[in-house]
């Protein structure tokens, strides 16, 4: 049943409504297809860019993907958690850890370890249109401790526009989804990662902004 719910939701509903009601353009997209696990690293401006990034996964990689949410924001109530874990297939993070509870970085190397992949905002919360925040420390505590995951950056433009935090209604703008070569990461520190990843999603902005001059 789970499976059914995701395909449906994110190829036959949200594929062609981003693709040609919403004019979402994919670069590279073939980029994403991966036989093991991989962690997707991307900017993050709005709610549009989980699900551009799942509905250009192949269907084989759907499953075994699943994007990093806030538990207090998407499972505040039972239909949230549904809808979270059953359709958008994501993995439910508590912000604020309770006694016992094991750390985040932990629970997200046991899915990885399963061979599952991960997308993962490094910002953490969705910044202003067009602008890349502080990213935090997770993506690098990860890599650190599995550097023999690939991982993929992608830059994301115009989804902030589109859907800006906080707004319900989708407002017309053109929107880009940008994605990098798989690699592994060659730094060893913690927050030496964390640049490195940076640097590799500003690549994909830079490549961005190549196209919109030609």
């Amino acid at each position: 049943m789970k499976w059914l719910l995701i395909v449906f939701y994110y190829k036959l509903l949200m594929r062609p409504f981003l693709s040609i009601l919403v004019g979402v353009k994919l670069v590279n997209s073939e980029n994403l297809r991966q036989s093991g696990p991989v962690i997707i690293v991307s900017n993050h401006n709005s709610h549009l860019d989980t699900m551009s990034l799942m509905a250009a996964l192949p269907f084989n990689q759907l499953l075994r993907t699943h994007p990093v949410a806030a538990a207090d924001y998407f499972g505040g109530s039972w239909l949230k958690r549904f809808i979270s874990r059953w359709v958008l297939n994501a993995i439910l993070i508590k912000r604020t850890r309770e006694a016992g509870d094991l750390s985040p970085t932990d629970q997200l190397i046991q899915f990885i370890d399963k061979g599952h992949s991960l997308i993962l905002f490094p910002e953490g919360s969705r910044g202003e249109p067009e602008q890349i925040q502080s990213f935090q420390k997770g993506i690098g505590a990860i890599l650190h401790r599995r550097p023999q995951v690939p991982y993929i950056p992608v830059f994301m433009s115009g989804m902030g526009r589109i859907l800006p935090k906080g707004e319900k209604l989708l407002v017309p703008f053109d929107a880009y989804v940008v994605v990098g070569n798989s690699r592994i990461v060659q730094r060893e520190g913690v927050l030496e990662i964390v640049d490195e990843v940076k640097q590799a999603i500003l690549v994909q902005r830079d490549q961005y902004n190549q196209l919109n001059k030609l």
